[in-house]
């Protein structure tokens, strides 16, 4: 993720001169025109038909290619585990088809104004490009202006290499080659190497072939960077990517695709990640985040912030709450690098989905006929951008039988040269086919098609501009039984110099409460709850703290609400007068609790009050304890 605030699919307010800006209504207005934008785009053009007509044998030569980028996919997987040169171009070598017969390769490494080769595969001993050769960067070698340029070069003949490059043209002279491609690598922005590929027969480096070669040399480019970073790094690069293989499995009723792809630096993991939490409740906690940077330091920020959201998440905090402690985290590691993310509290029983996020891009849900709409989430800030002033709204939304919301980073949308919108429609239509039940297919769809150069791209766009990838799916299952509500669990502080935190306790509170079976409870609930954190913020120099839980069977539900503050004093009952402005806190409490109380803490004291849910045909009051 580049050090940018602002972006399409994941706008937010900014602050400046340490002051709070909230986006004014015409700014929110904006932001959700340009989602509407967005969900109206056309379809993108169907790809071309292959150039290279029927094959001989009667069927297209499109079942070549596709022969070949199933290759290519294989090969990636096990390139992504390997350090190696050498058995990464073994592994391209199997690419090898008749209509595309790649028969040798080199790979050079550009360094000190010289090229110089690295590794090789095909060519005899005394080739040309053996472990000595050495060449400075000014010779009129195609591989040295590869390097010099950024640009590819091809050469689809003996002919056309001659021409070009006269000077430079015995060096592959009787080697029995008729095409070369020499393909620069790039990473993190620049040229870092170059990929010689050599063909047994002419080519004619159709939009397809490049494609294929220009995927294969990002693949390349990876190994040699990793080639070159220090053990430590990849050691550490590693651990963090197999400790995203171990995110907890999904509850009953929810079911988990997630793909991780480090396309913008030499690491195996770099500032993206994802985590799937069981939380003490019953419910999921889902999480999707971008560290700045594709190094190793971003890598292992990510690592610290993802253990912090885990924990704060275990502990039993809300969304918001999760957000706001970890951006305050983050500020304690690094002051200079932020970071985006989104936060989602799953309900497996029901499907509701409590969500926060931090200047991330918006979610997008597919509805069970394959119809993609990005999902407008309000949001604050990224995390650690501005300390202190962190504030992020909680929305919910409900998770239908046979939907499916797509969380990603942004390297989904933009990588490969694309913008926000053309990136969108790329991922919309990869995403929208195929049968709902097939999750890792939906995966594998939207991967192949951000990975795969599309015809006419820019060459050397993808990777020039590619950033690492981060992907989630969440569905909602159908015809799964769906089990009763137990426990539900909302822990909240409020601290002194925030007052308009009560109103997001009231308005946490009722979400908890959304399906009470009587209203008047759930405002007698808030009303209560109001009371006591108010009591807490008035006649104590103490932050509040809320805990509430729901348990029981539906229909017959206990709410249990308790606040804590670190304040020795206990309160006491009093009787106020018509006209007085304090004292009817534990007034209330006895009139409208069904229990309630206050007891010591080894620090401080906790005042609670419970309620038990009845049914509208019953008349309300419970005994008092």
């Amino acid at each position: 993720m580049e050090r940018t605030v602002g972006d399409g699919l994941g706008t937010k307010g900014c602050r400046m001169g340490g002051e709070r800006h909230e986006p004014s209504p015409d700014e929110f207005e904006a932001e959700l025109d340009q989602i509407a934008a967005l969900n109206r785009l056309d379809a993108a053009p169907p790809a071309p038909p292959d150039d290279r007509g029927p094959a001989a044998d009667g069927t297209r030569s499109g079942e070549a290619a596709r022969r070949r980028d199933s290759l290519l996919l294989s090969a990636g997987h096990t390139a992504a585990e390997s350090d190696s040169l050498d058995e990464t171009l073994r592994l391209v070598a199997g690419l090898y088809t008749p209509e595309f017969p790649l028969d040798g390769q080199c790979v050079f490494d550009v360094r000190d104004g010289s090229l110089s080769a690295l590794a090789q595969y095909g060519f005899r001993p005394g080739g040309g490009v053996d472990q000595g050769f050495r060449m400075p960067m000014t010779t009129g070698y195609p591989a040295a202006e590869a390097a010099r340029t950024g640009r590819a070069v091809f050469l689809a003949s003996a002919r056309e290499y001659r021409s070009r490059f006269p000077a430079t043209w015995h060096m592959s002279a009787r080697k029995n080659r008729e095409a070369w491609a020499f393909l620069p690598l790039v990473t993190a922005g620049r040229v870092v190497g170059v990929w010689l590929a050599a063909f047994r027969s002419p080519v004619a480096f159709t939009t397809s072939e490049r494609a294929l070669l220009t995927v294969t040399g990002r693949m390349i480019a990876q190994v040699l960077e990793r080639a070159r970073a220090s053990r430590a790094e990849l050691a550490l690069s590693r651990g963090l990517r197999r400790s995203m293989r171990t995110a907890s499995p999904a509850l009953t009723g929810l079911s988990v695709a997630t793909r991780y792809v480090p396309t913008g630096g030499g690491l195996m993991v770099g500032g993206d990640w994802y985590d799937s939490i069981d939380l003490p409740s019953g419910r999921l906690a889902l999480v999707i985040g971008d560290v700045q940077g594709h190094d190793v330091h971003a890598a292992g920020l990510m690592a610290q912030l993802r253990t912090a959201v885990h924990a704060y998440a275990a502990e039993g905090h809300g969304p918001d709450a999760v957000l706001a402690r970890a951006s305050r985290f983050l500020t304690t590691l690094d002051d200079d690098r932020f970071a985006t993310c989104i936060y989602i509290e799953a309900d497996p029983s029901t499907g509701d989905l409590h969500i926060a996020r931090a200047g991330h891009p918006h979610p997008v849900l597919r509805t069970p006929d394959g119809t993609c709409l990005i999902k407008h989430i309000s949001g604050g800030l990224p995390l650690g951008l501005m300390p202190g002033e962190e504030d992020y709204p909680v929305d919910i939304l409900r998770l239908h039988d046979g939907e499916v919301l797509l969380l990603c980073t942004d390297g989904l949308i933009e990588n490969g040269g694309h913008d926000m919108y053309s990136g969108w429609v790329r991922v919309r239509d990869a995403f929208s086919p195929g049968p709902v039940e097939d999750l890792e297919g939906m995966a594998d769809r939207l991967m192949a098609a951000v990975l795969s150069p599309e015809p006419g791209a820019r060459e050397g766009a993808a990777a020039r501009d590619g950033d690492d990838i981060a992907l989630l799916l969440l569905r909602r299952d159908s015809g799964q039984p769906r089990a009763e509500v137990n426990q539900r669990r909302l822990v909240l502080t409020i601290g002194q110099d925030h007052g308009e935190g009560l109103a997001e306790a009231r308005a946490e509170l009722k979400a908890l409460l959304h399906d009470w079976a009587r209203p008047d409870q759930v405002d007698t609930a808030v009303l209560l709850a109001t009371e006591l954190l108010g009591n807490v913020l008035v006649h104590t120099d103490q932050d509040g703290s809320l805990t509430a839980s729901v348990t029981g069977e539906t229909g017959r539900r206990r709410l249990l609400v308790e606040v804590m503050d670190r304040g020795d004093e206990l309160p006491h009952q009093r009787t106020p007068v018509e006209l007085a402005s304090s004292g009817r806190g534990l007034l209330l409490l006895d009139i409208l609790a069904d229990q309630w109380g206050v007891r010591p803490e080894p620090e401080g004291k906790t005042a609670w009050f419970a309620l038990t849910e009845a049914s509208t045909a019953e008349t309300g009051g419970g005994a008092k304890a």
